[in-house]
Order: C-alpha cells, then sequence, then structure tokens
C-alpha cells in the first residue's frame, strides 16, 4: 500500500475515495443526536485529522472504515465533555435570560458519557461486542456492515447486540442507583 511505503500523497487519495462514506458515517451519527454542534463535515474531517495523527495499520477499507468509527466516537465524545465543561462553567459563557438552557442536553450528554464508560468496561471484558456497538450505535453501520467488519454472521451480529444491551442497560443502571 502507498500510504505504508510513505507516499505523500497516499492519505488524500484514501480520503478521496472514502469521503462518501466517511460522510454517511457521520451524518448518520449526527442524526440521532439533536444537541450537536459538529456538522458531518466537520466531524469527518476532525476524526480524519485525528487519525492522522496516530499510526495507522489498516490491510484495507473495512478496517480503515472501522478505525474510523472507533475515532469517530473519539471525537464526539470530545465534543461533548467539551460542551458539558462549559456549561459547568469553566468556560464562563454570560447567558441573557432568553437565551435558555435546556437540562435536557446537560442530561443527554451525561448519558452519553455513562455510556461511553459502560462501553470501555465491556471492551475490557468482550472486545467483539463492545466494536458492535461501537459501530452500530456511534458509527450507524448496519448489521450486514458489521458482520462483513467482524467476518461473522448477521445473527451473530444480532446476538451480539443483545448481550451487549443488556451488559450496558444493568451497568447503566447500576451507575443511576449510585453503585460503583
Amino acid at each position: 500500500m502507498d500510504a505504508h511505503a510513505g507516499k505523500a500523497n497516499a492519505w488524500d487519495q484514501i480520503y478521496t475515495l472514502l469521503y462518501s462514506d466517511l460522510h454517511r458515517l457521520a451524518r448518520s451519527q449526527l442524526w440521532r443526536k439533536s444537541d450537536q454542534t459538529l456538522s458531518p463535515t466537520a466531524l469527518v474531517s476532525e476524526t480524519w485529522i485525528k487519525l492522522s495523527r496516530a499510526k495507522i495499520n489498516a490491510e484495507s477499507r473495512r478496517q480503515l472504515v472501522a478505525l474510523f468509527v472507533t475515532a469517530m466516537r473519539s471525537v464526539i465524545l470530545d465534543e461533548v465533555k467539551r460542551k458539558m465543561t462549559e456549561k459547568r462553567g469553566a468556560g464562563v459563557k454570560v447567558l441573557s435570560l432568553s437565551d435558555g438552557w435546556d437540562s435536557g442536553d446537560a442530561d443527554r450528554m451525561e448519558q452519553l458519557v455513562s455510556l461511553d464508560a459502560a462501553l470501555t468496561d465491556l471492551s475490557q471484558h468482550m472486545p467483539r461486542l463492545a466494536r458492535v456497538v461501537e459501530w452500530r450505535y456511534f458509527g450507524g453501520l448496519s448489521e450486514e456492515e458489521i458482520a462483513n467488519l467482524l467476518d461473522v454472521h448477521v445473527r451473530t451480529v444480532r446476538r451480539d447486540w443483545q448481550a451487549a444491551r443488556s451488559f450496558l442497560l444493568q451497568r447503566l443502571d447500576m451507575t443511576e442507583a449510585g453503585a460503583p
């Protein structure tokens, strides 16, 4: 692969070839999160920058897309954490009475951070299940696309999704109840 050989424009060519797929993933992800300030284009760009700083070891298009979804999750969570910090006063901003602030946004952001922590815990115990959740929830990939990425049958992805959901719901219930 030209990128591994160090050719300067190889990553630009890869980016151009994958852009429409990456933009579709970003658009499907942001569509579900109405409180996001990132546009799909900005999310793709920020994610690509994050990936370009890392040592990428992808041998195929599907591996690169999987890496992109993981990096996209990180970018989204960074943005959520930044917004939560601003709402708590670190970047103090004066609001007029008419600006309003929806506490539902803060609740959704807290839930996303809690989900990320539970997903990180799941990845330590059952990495494949964590990837299924990450690719489906954060990447907006279909069961068929995930099955292709994991090289398993779609039924396996469905079972993994159910098991992961059960684990995460239990973990999130424990978090809400105040358990460690």
